[in-house]
């Protein structure tokens, strides 16, 4: 058998991971948030439009931004500073599930359990003791919350009531952009 060439020996583990940035983590942004927030909105992890600009929910076709200009009256082509400070203005807290994992690309599927690391929600929400309700975008931010996060959380901080919500993402193309703001309007209920 001839001896195998250089060629044929995989690189380094490093040098991999530098070739394929699908197995680095991504890494979440902190919180949008006042201490006197009532609904805490809850994503699963930063896709990828949304980390190359830093901000939440920057992929264009996501309607996260048009969904909650319109529930509360604002802009939606507004700054996004201006648009943060409205969901604060209007007692609304932004933040994701996960701290970081490793998701090749945008879509929550992508996402490798072994890889999260939650956020600290055992730190954030006794600092917010105005929240009213957690509310996911989707069901797999429920799903992660449920399975990364509440087993580590005290039972009074893990009894705030939920409501999830029909994921803004364009993946989730079955319903259409009326019918999530509808079911998103609900979150009025928790901010009067």
């Amino acid at each position: 058998m001839p001896p195998r060439s250089s060629a044929a020996t995989p690189p380094p583990k490093a040098e991999r991971q530098k070739a394929d940035p699908g197995s680095q983590p991504s890494v979440g942004f902190p919180p949008i948030a006042r201490s006197d927030a009532r609904v805490l909105l809850l994503g699963t992890l930063p896709g990828t439009a949304s980390l190359a600009r830093q901000q939440y929910y920057a992929q264009p076709r996501n309607s996260f931004w048009p969904i909650l200009a319109t529930l509360l009256g604002f802009d939606p082509a507004l700054a996004y500073a201006q648009r943060a400070g409205q969901l604060s203005a209007h007692g609304i807290a932004l933040w994701d599930v996960c701290r970081s994992g490793v998701r090749p690309g945008s879509l929550d599927s992508a996402l490798q359990r072994a890889s999260i690391l939650p956020n600290d929600f055992a730190g954030f929400l006794p600092s917010h003791p105005a929240l009213r309700v957690l509310a996911f975008n989707g069901r797999t931010a429920e799903s992660l919350f449920r399975s990364f996060v509440v087993p580590a959380l005290p039972a009074s901080l893990a009894a705030l009531p939920t409501l999830t919500l029909p994921s803004t993402s364009p993946a989730y193309a079955s319903m259409r952009f009326a019918e999530k703001l509808d079911r998103w309007r609900v979150l009025l209920d928790w901010l009067a």
